[in-house]
């Protein structure tokens, strides 16, 4: 079967053109802004795909699947419409196609989903359960962000946002998994959500796809315990408080006895890994398997990624969408590196972080910074400058660049979720000179 994908390039769909074509399908497809990871896993999996959305550039398929993306009006979609070919979601395609009478994982939550889907899928791994997985990230260990294998164990990672233009529920809701994992709940995606409680009745309506015999896993954290008092159907499993220290290797701590002594950073990723303990003792991995584990994970790319170094300068790449995700980050940086400056390289892209909805947390999200640089968005709804000083606010990358070429030693960290205008590529190049 030919499948073609629009959106192939997006973190799920690249995923899952993966998938598609281990299923032994001839996938194609077509996207605008493609960059790495994705862009470098798509083509060393020999995907092909066209950049932009040109109807000449639209093959004949037997179906073609639509990215949330992409809304009526573009001009592949129109052609879709009109030749009335057959088209679906991508989740929905995973949910008939692969994910049925399979036991499926799925961990949920504002932040920290690939990273905890990553952790559980290395866990089942590295204990023999050759699990099947589709992260929205390349998983550092697996050196891919999807694969299919004979296991009954399909681990997902579960999002909120829409399926699609014409499927207006949470992605989620068509995963119907047996093990739940939900890390966190804040407000997020206000291009879709008018409100906190908006996300909240799309998590309940995931809650009600999990059986009986399944499990529910999460933090004590008000939001989410509001979504369970909608009403429950499962098993829950509330994570235990575990005290994170720092080691000679990163940080350690205990679960059920037992050890993680590893490289990660932070109390968010120390959360991260008993989501992951407990999902993965759910389908019977004893929790000292866990921990082993847990001590060989290798991290995700784009999750504080280390890019280049010099003997003055680290210089990080992490994938930013949150005030939360980015306070978590650069505090678990400052344990490690103490009263080493840290200079934060911000692109606010996702659509939320424009709008202006967290304009009042980003503020204190930055606060461990000692520098900051911010790219103006092209596009926003409020003035950032009524927030920060005009002086670290830039109109173009080569600005920003040029400025932390005056900048002798620290740890620069790069936060954007897309592709900041190559900025990697320009700060290594002034480091070099």
């Amino acid at each position: 079967m030919h499948i073609h994908i629009l959106g192939i390039a997006g973190t799920f769909m690249g995923s899952l053109a993966l998938i598609a074509k281990q299923m032994g399908h001839l996938v194609t497809g077509q996207d605008q802004g493609v960059y790495p990871p994705m862009s470098v896993q798509l083509d060393e999996q020999g995907i092909n795909y066209t950049h932009g959305y040109h109807t000449q550039d639209l093959p004949i398929a037997d179906t073609y699947i639509i990215g949330n993306a992409l809304s009526r009006g573009n001009a592949c979609v129109e052609e879709i419409l009109n030749r009335q070919y057959a088209y679906t979601s991508g989740a929905q395609w995973l949910s008939e196609n692969v994910l049925r009478n399979k036991w499926v994982l799925a961990v949920a939550g504002t932040h920290g989903k690939t990273t905890t889907a990553s952790m559980l899928a290395w866990i089942l791994e590295d204990a023999g359960y050759n699990p099947s997985f589709l992260i929205g990230g390349v998983v550092e260990n697996f050196g891919v962000s999807s694969r299919l294998t004979d296991s009954n164990f399909f681990v997902i990672e579960a999002d909120e946002y829409d399926t699609a233009f014409f499927d207006k529920r949470s992605k989620f809701v068509h995963y119907r998994p047996k093990t739940l994992v939900i890390n966190n709940l804040e407000f997020d995606h206000g291009d879709i959500f008018d409100s906190l409680k908006d996300i909240q009745k799309q998590f309940h309506h995931l809650l009600r796809t999990v059986p009986n015999d399944g499990l529910i896993i999460y933090p004590a954290n008000e939001n989410i315990e509001q979504v369970i008092e909608k009403g429950f159907y499962s098993q829950q499993q509330i994570l235990p408080s575990a005290m994170l220290s720092m080691s000679n290797i990163g940080t350690t701590f205990e679960i059920e006895n037992s050890t993680v002594d590893w490289n990660l950073l932070g109390e968010h990723n120390m959360q991260n890994g008993l989501c992951s303990a407990y999902a993965a003792h759910h389908v019977g991995v004893p929790f000292a398997v866990v921990c082993e584990a847990l001590n060989s994970f290798q991290g995700v790319k784009r999750r504080l990624e280390i890019k280049h170094q010099t003997e003055s300068i680290t210089l990080y790449d992490d994938f930013a969408h949150h005030p939360t995700a980015i306070q978590t980050t650069l505090e678990g940086l400052r344990k490690k590196v103490g009263g080493v400056p840290i200079i934060a390289i911000l692109e606010l892209r996702s659509n939320t972080m424009k709008s202006g909805v967290h304009q009042q947390s980003l503020v204190t999200a930055l606060g461990e910074a000692d520098q900051i640089f911010i790219l103006k968005p092209n596009v926003q709804t409020w003035d950032i400058s009524t927030l920060f000083d005009e002086s670290i606010l830039f109109n173009s990358v080569d600005d920003i660049v040029k400025q932390l070429g005056k900048i002798s030693h620290g740890h620069f960290v790069v936060m954007s979720n897309g592709g900041f205008d190559d900025i990697f590529n320009k700060i290594i190049l002034t480091l070099k000179t």
